[in-house]
């Protein structure tokens, strides 16, 4: 029995139908190793497999971070300066198409609360999105372009493995001492704290147990 709506798989899939290929063409495919930008594709995956866990996996790495994106967009309208992650969508070499399709960052937290309810929480997530993101900022520290003073449209510094500016590296700590910062604070400041949350509020996954 599909626990999850039709019409609301095929809204998000039209939605990605879009977005893939837009982002492909501008970004390219490096893109897609944005944390946030990954996180679309398994939900994409989820919703269609109605996999609790996938779903879970996305609201521990990129609710949390996602709230706080949405108050720093929110600070940039009314001139505050924040944390300065968003200050992408206020570029006007950016199309306002470009800059429409990253507004997924602000409903996508509250879709995956809405499907997390729906099918339960995995508390396999904390563990599975802890691994897959610190697999992601070793290959963005390692192997991605880091930031840039004028990198235009080209992904630099992916997951903010070299500061939160995307023109300049942080020099309060060395590089390699930023990034072992993000390899533990991320799951003990912003993956566990999410994940005893919902494994409080939220419904438990029926399958979880199962293989």
């Amino acid at each position: 029995m599909n626990i999850l709506p039709l019409w609301l798989k095929f809204i998000y899939t039209s939605f990605m139908a879009v977005l893939i290929p837009v982002y492909w063409y501008y970004y390219g495919p490096t893109n897609f190793l944005y944390a946030c930008d990954l996180a679309l594709i398994l939900t994409l995956i989820g919703v269609w497999t109605e996999s609790a866990l996938l779903v879970s996996m996305c609201l521990v790495g990129i609710g949390a971070i996602q709230a706080l994106g949405v108050i720093d967009y929110f600070g940039n309208l009314v001139g505050l300066k924040i944390t300065g992650v968003t200050d992408y969508m206020f570029v006007s070499q950016h199309s306002i198409f470009l800059r429409g399709l990253s507004l997924f960052h602000g409903w996508l937290p509250f879709l995956l609360a809405f499907l997390v309810w729906k099918l339960g929480y995995d508390r396999r997530a904390l563990v599975a999105w802890t691994g897959l993101a610190l697999g992601l900022l070793l290959i963005c520290f390692f192997l991605m372009p880091p930031p840039q003073p004028d990198p235009s449209l080209t992904p630099v510094n992916i997951n903010y493995v070299w500061g939160l500016s995307d023109n300049y590296p942080q020099r309060w700590v060395s590089p390699s001492v930023w990034l072992i910062g993000l390899m533990f604070g991320l799951p003990l400041l912003i993956y566990a704290p999410t994940h005893f949350l919902l494994a409080r509020v939220m419904p438990q996954a029926a399958r979880e147990n199962q293989p």
